[in-house]
């Protein structure tokens, strides 16, 4: 088997390239478990620290269909398509969002046309997508309504992975991921990459800032969680989507406030004294346009997992990094 996985220098992708590693195979839409012979990982930089003879590591532009041509051929059979400009970026260069959140995945989808043989693609979208007057629970027939660029382009191509896979060209999986935390690292531009800066930043001795108030409910997921469910959605039978190919993930519907409880609770009351709040209008409408929680039922009945408990993020975060880095 041939795996293609764009965006791998980011976070869940190098994760969800080291968990397909270390296992070995991967379920395909038929139940098979097949062997993992080699696996390419695009991105506008190499990915490191993944030495392994079955790995293909491609550098170059998303958006040059040269680059998505040489990345995906006639010998892929599946696709992460994790790529994307996240939402502050896009929301500030509407160009550079287009550019490589919709056109890069009009040329992928293409590309995997040309070949004829209707690749799993597993695709990443966002609970961006929905916005505006939503009800407490927001529900699998819930419209898209998105009130960002981010979102507006995500939810393109969940249209245009829809017509391409009900045309046979493509075997897609659409996932509305909720936000990641937490996250290790630098903060990046994404307007919700303070849900994991206001955990990350205080466990490291650091300062942070948070720009929403302690209300502001978030629909959140754990890197642990997240691959799972990525590697869980492309095993899916086929049949299961006869529904819709689109799904609403199931997450942790938890407040700021209680984000900040947690980690006290995990680090001690040192920890949460760093968080500076300090409220950005801008980054609060958006974030408060996004649905705090959903039922999730159809994804929930597909056998994808939600975290119980913010606490135990913290805790599995401080035990995969922070522990780490101070033993190192």
């Amino acid at each position: 088997m041939h795996i293609v996985i764009t965006g791998a220098a980011g976070f869940l992708g190098s994760r969800l390239a080291r968990q397909l590693l270390d296992q070995g195979v991967l379920t395909d839409r038929d139940g098979a478990q097949r062997t993992i012979e080699r696996i390419t990982l695009l991105d506008l930089a190499p990915p490191v620290g993944l030495d392994d003879p079955r790995v293909r590591t491609l550098a170059g532009d998303i958006a040059d269909p040269a680059t998505i041509a040489e990345a995906i051929g006639p010998d892929t059979d599946s696709i992460f398509h994790l790529a994307a400009v996240v939402s502050g970026q896009a929301e500030a260069d509407f160009d550079l969002g287009m550019r490589v959140n919709l056109d890069a995945t009009r040329h992928l989808l293409e590309q995997a046309r040309s070949h004829g043989k209707r690749p799993v693609l597993v695709f990443t979208s966002s609970v961006a997508v929905f916005g505006g007057d939503l009800p407490p629970n927001v529900p699998d027939n819930m419209k898209a309504a998105p009130q960002s660029s981010y979102g507006t382009q995500k939810a393109m191509c969940e249209l245009l992975i829809n017509d391409y896979s009900r045309r046979g060209y493509v075997d897609g999986r659409v996932l509305r991921m909720p936000t990641i935390s937490v996250r290790p690292g630098a903060p990046n531009q994404a307007t919700s990459s303070f849900a994991s800066g206001i955990i990350r930043e205080p466990l490291n001795g650091q300062q942070a800032v948070c720009p929403v108030s302690g209300d502001t409910r978030m629909w959140l997921m754990s890197p642990n969680t997240a691959v799972h469910n990525l590697i869980h959605a492309h095993g899916l039978p086929e049949g299961e989507l006869h529904a819709g190919r689109v799904l609403n993930l199931p997450g942790l519907s938890v407040r700021v406030s209680d984000m900040i409880d947690a980690l006290e609770q995990v680090a001690g009351t040192e920890a949460s004294e760093r968080i500076v709040w300090r409220e950005d209008e801008v980054i609060s409408r958006i974030v408060r346009s996004w649905p705090g929680n959903f039922e999730a039922t159809r994804a929930r009945s597909l056998g994808f997992l939600a975290d119980k408990d913010f606490a135990q993020i913290v805790r599995d975060y401080v035990r995969d990094y922070v522990r780490v880095a101070q033993q190192s």
